[in-house]
Parts: structure tokens; sequence; C-alpha cells
């Protein structure tokens, strides 16, 4: 990533801005080059030539990582608790993966909503109400383990109202602070998801087998509410958020907004798939179940590395480029690399290789989307953009589950998964091939940095 870039143009080439020197000092920014249709962008360009690029930024993208540790680390383990509940009996591995995904698809359910409760109560009180909720579901949890309805309303609804609330604060809170480091910032924040995955995968396989299940969600709501609360409370925006409309129909006019949403909706359901179906992989290879945590604490490591360098790769390269890659990297690590990983050697491979590219389409859609479309629309237009993402978040994991029952289930053998990888993997590859078509939308020159 370029700290110190020169004078960068949008993805929609308006005009150069003027930078904030190293010392603070701010210039003025021509604006008469904008299209005049556009007052949102102009806004925009005019908002980011006044960014502080760091200051208390820092103490934002910190408590922004923790929140994020926490939610996107929690929603990236249920594979682990959703292995151990199925070992117990509660249901089948195609229901508990509905309710491990019916959490994050409140973020698509909401997204919209949650953008106007951003907007009236900030991003501070939204980011603590956000921890709250989500520490709450997991110890409601905790006294719904033998009633699958029970974990769809805490485990599901609950922490996903949590869940959704977190994310658009921490969408949409970077860009208030910095400009030419957006993308590190962005990367920074959802690292520290792939991180919190990690160690939490750890965490619950060492609490499984020493407390139980029940105790298990209790104790992980516990240490969420006390960590995750006061972090929440660092996120201080530094301008009100405008008001603005639900829905900005304009964008529908555009074919790059409109690819960008089709791309989104179709690369979330495959996403889930992987970090939902590894324990259950490792243990039809006969595998201890704590080979199994340890696979999913690779993938969710290698997620962070892979949010980390996608968001210097955002800045050094463009963030169209960089959201292409990650689409095509995990497409092909999931048509070419799991299917034949028959050992432990071959799925660390696609482990590594799939927990980067995973990691790289979430940290990298932000950063498109107000690289774009202008960062005073970032709330509207994260909200509208991942509205698309409910079907995959909510469908994704469960159609790879049930494809896997009708294939056998888990008990016939690791050649009963390979249907529900190239479903997968088929998935992924469409989403490459729109934002390809983005890329191309935006400029036909194949090495320009968009």
């Amino acid at each position: 990533m370029a700290s110190h870039p020169q004078s960068t143009s949008t993805a929609i080439e308006l005009q150069d801005v003027h930078r904030i020197d190293e010392r603070g000092a701010r210039s003025t920014i021509d604006t008469s080059q904008a299209p005049p249709s556009d007052d949102v962008m102009q806004a925009s360009l005019l908002a980011d030539s006044q960014v502080p690029e760091g200051g208390y930024g820092w103490v934002v993208i910190s408590g922004c990582a923790v929140v994020t540790w926490w939610f996107i680390g929690t929603s990236y383990c249920w594979g682990v608790l959703q292995a151990a509940l199925v070992k117990e009996g509660v249901s089948t591995s195609s229901t508990l993966a509905f309710v491990g995904s019916l959490a994050p698809a409140c973020i698509s359910f909401l997204g919209i909503l949650n953008a106007r409760v951003i907007r009236k109560l900030g991003t501070r009180v939204s980011a603590m109400v956000g921890m709250f909720l989500l520490g709450l579901g997991e110890v409601l949890s905790g006294f719904a383990i033998k009633n699958i309805g029970g974990l769809f309303a805490t485990a599901g609804v609950v922490m996903g109202i949590g869940i959704s609330l977190c994310f658009m604060v921490v969408s949409i809170t970077p860009s208030q602070y910095f400009k030419a480091k957006r993308g590190i910032a962005n990367g920074i924040v959802y690292a520290a998801g792939g991180l919190g995955g990690a160690v939490i995968s750890f965490i619950l396989n060492a609490l499984l087998g020493s407390v139980g299940t029940a105790w298990t969600f209790r104790i992980l709501g516990f240490i969420t509410w006390a960590t995750g609360l006061p972090a929440a409370y660092l996120i201080k925006q530094r301008v009100a958020i405008p008001p603005s409309a639900l829905v900005e129909w304009r964008l529908l006019h555009d074919a790059r907004f409109v690819l960008l949403f089709a791309a989104g909706a179709i690369a979330t359901f495959p996403l889930l798939v992987p970090p939902f179906f590894l324990p259950l992989y490792t243990d039809t290879m006969g595998m201890a179940s704590s080979v199994g945590a340890g696979v999913v604490a690779a993938f969710n490591f290698s997620s962070a590395l892979g949010r980390l360098m996608c968001g210097f790769c955002s800045d050094a390269l463009g963030p169209l480029n960089t959201l292409f890659a990650s689409l095509l990297l995990s497409a092909l690590s999931m048509l070419i690399i799991w299917p034949v990983s028959t050992s432990i050697g071959p799925l660390i491979v696609f482990v590594i290789i799939n927990g980067m590219a995973n990691g790289g389409f979430f940290s990298t859609m932000p950063t498109v989307v107000g690289t774009v479309f202008g960062s005073a629309r970032v709330s509207v237009a994260m909200g509208m953009i991942v509205t698309g993402w409910a079907g995959g978040y909510l469908l994704g994991a469960p159609i790879a589950g049930y494809i896997l029952d009708a294939s056998g289930g888990e008990a016939s053998g690791i050649s009963a998964y390979r249907p529900a990888i190239f479903y997968a993997g088929g998935m992924a590859m469409a989403a490459a091939i729109m934002a390809i078509f983005i890329r191309l939308k935006t400029d036909m020159r194949p090495f320009k940095k968009l």
C-alpha cells in the first residue's frame, strides 16, 4: 500500500483532490469538474479533502478492530459449535447451518434500516447496542442448546441484530478519518475479524471439552461484553452522517452499481461454506475435533492476512482490481484444490489460499463503494448493497448442507462433499466474472489502478 500517494483520482475519474500535508495543513479542492448532477459526489470529494488521515482515527480503528474481532470471529467459528451440536444430536448439519447463517444474514435484512439507525443514534451508541445484543444472544443460547427453535431465536436473530449493527458501524466510520490510507484502515479493521476467528476457534474447542456446550455459549457472551463494550465506546464519528433517503434510487441507473450489487449477492453464497463445513470435513477424514478447530483457526488466520493484504493492495493497485483478484482466487481454490484434498497437506493449502481470498472480499467491498460512489454516500450505498447479500448469507451454507445430505452425508466419505464444493466454487467464479465486468465498465485499460 502506498501511504504517501500522489494525487489520486477516484474510480470514476472525476478529478484530482489536493491532499492534506504531513502537518495537517489543508488546501482547497476543485469540484468544478465533477458532474453537476451528482451533488453527493462533490460533497464526498470535499469531505475527503478534509479527513485527518490519522489522529484519533487510529483510536477509532482500534475500537472497530475489537468489535470486528468478536462479530466476525464468532460468525466464522460457528462450524466448531455446529460440529459439537451435531454430535450431541441437536439437529442435522444442514439445519444447524441455517442457524449459523441467519445471524450474518441479518446484515442484509437490516442493512438499509441500520443505516438510518446509525444516523439517528451515532456510531458510538449503535456499536454499543450491537455488542450488547451480540453478547446477549450468546448468553441466551446457552439456555437453548436442546431446542433448535430457541437457537434460531438466540444464536440467529438476537446475535444477528447485534452483528448487523456492528457491521454497518465498522463499514462506514473509517472513511470519515482516512482517504489515502482508507484501504489499509479497512484492512486492519477486518483483519481483526480473521484473527478473532483464529483465536476464538481454539477457545471454543477448549471450552467445549471442559465445560460443555451450554457454558461455552455463556462464557463467550460474558467475554464479548467485557471487551467489546469498552471498544465500542471508542468509536466516535468525526462528523454527523448527513440525512438521506433510505434508498438512493439513482444509483440503480449506474451499471457499475448494479453489477457490484449482483457480484456481492452471488459472492456471499460460497463464502461461509468452508468455515462452516471444514470441521465436519476433518471429522469425515477421521481426525480429532481439535484438528477441525485448528483448521478453522488456520482459515481465520489466513482470512486476517488476506484482509490486511487486500487493504494494502486496494491502496496500491486499486480496490476494483483487488476485489476481482480475491474472488477469482476463491473460486479457483474451491474448484481445483479442495476437491482433491484427501489428506491434511492439500487441505491446509486450500485453507490458506481460500481463507486469504475470502477475507479480501469483506475488507475490499467498503473501499470499493467509497471510491466508486463517494464517501458521503457510503452508508446508503453499503446498506443497499448488503441487502443483496441476504440470499447468500441465509441460504449459501445450508444449500451446501442439503447437497451434502443428498450425496450421502458426512458418513459417506469425503467424496460426498465434492458436489457441494463444486456448487460453492461455481458461485465464486460467477461473482469473479461479474467483478471483471465492473472493472472493464469503469476503464478498459487492464493495468490501470482502479
